[in-house]
């Protein structure tokens, strides 16, 4: 009887990766996913880790970060990104933190740079048993630049020489300076000026607005208030204690007794 039936194929797990999930599920909860990622790849020893995402990281797609000696461990993915990439980026880039979250959990592994033997059993196991295809490196070069809109250029020989051409590009308005490690190394080899030769539409213009702001609140109007203090300068707090003083003395014999400074 049952060589006349038809059964169906078996059919194999959806891929965690499989263009489906587009679809079906194209904004996940990340920490639902952590913990379902946990389970399959993790053996489940991931489970006192924090997995958030992060609005201000331009730079990187995810970060691992370990603090202090009790082993907190700290999942970071960048919105930003992320939000610009299609579902399968965030899984890898995901599982990628995760496996340096295992090698810290069990080895105390502080390396987030270091891709070494045992980051690569990990990734090619789980590639492997899942369809990814996680590598080392999950900066997203295009998306970077879309948040580098401070612009920097030297004037010196560095302006000639690849692989930068003396540009420096930052998501951030921060000037290229001593801060910076490579710092020391320019002034030696170039010694050129750095000018600022771009910055995002309306930056001059909103900082300008921004500081009059500050100023107009520092300031105040011009006149003395006898009620609110937060932003008022010395000279009108002191004329504000000088008028409530002398209403206060009129019904309170206490005062008589001193005299205001």
């Amino acid at each position: 009887f049952w060589d006349d039936v038809m059964l169906p194929p078996l059919e194999r797990p959806m891929s965690i990766v499989d263009e489906s999930w587009e679809m079906l599920d194209p904004n996940p909860d990340v920490r639902v996913m952590f913990l379902e990622f946990n389970d399959m790849f993790f053996w489940g020893k991931l489970s006192g880790v924090e997995v958030k995402w992060s609005s201000r990281m331009t730079l990187c797609a995810g970060v691992c970060s370990y603090e202090g000696r009790g082993g907190l461990c700290s999942i970071r993915l960048s919105e930003p990104l992320l939000k610009l990439r299609p579902r399968k980026d965030l899984v890898e880039t995901l599982l990628h933190e995760m496996i340096h979250a295992l090698l810290f959990v069990t080895q105390n592994n502080r390396d987030r740079d270091g891709h070494g033997p045992e980051f690569c059993k990990h990734m090619n196991r789980i590639n492997k048993a899942s369809g990814t295809k996680i590598t080392i490196y999950h900066s997203f070069h295009d998306e970077v630049d879309v948040y580098r809109q401070h612009w920097w250029r030297c004037d010196g020989p560095c302006q000639k020489r690849k692989p930068y051409f003396g540009y420096v590009k930052r998501a951030m308005n921060r000037a290229p300076s001593s801060l910076d490690p490579w710092w020391e190394d320019h002034q030696r080899t170039c010694g050129g000026t750095y000018t600022k030769i771009k910055e995002p539409e309306g930056y001059g213009k909103k900082c300008k607005k921004t500081s009059k702001t500050s100023e107009k609140k520092a300031t105040g109007s011009g006149k003395p208030s006898s009620t609110t203090t937060g932003n008022m300068p010395v000279h009108a707090c002191v004329l504000s204690f000088k008028t409530l003083y002398q209403q206060t003395r009129k019904s309170c014999s206490y005062f008589k007794h001193f005299k205001p400074q």
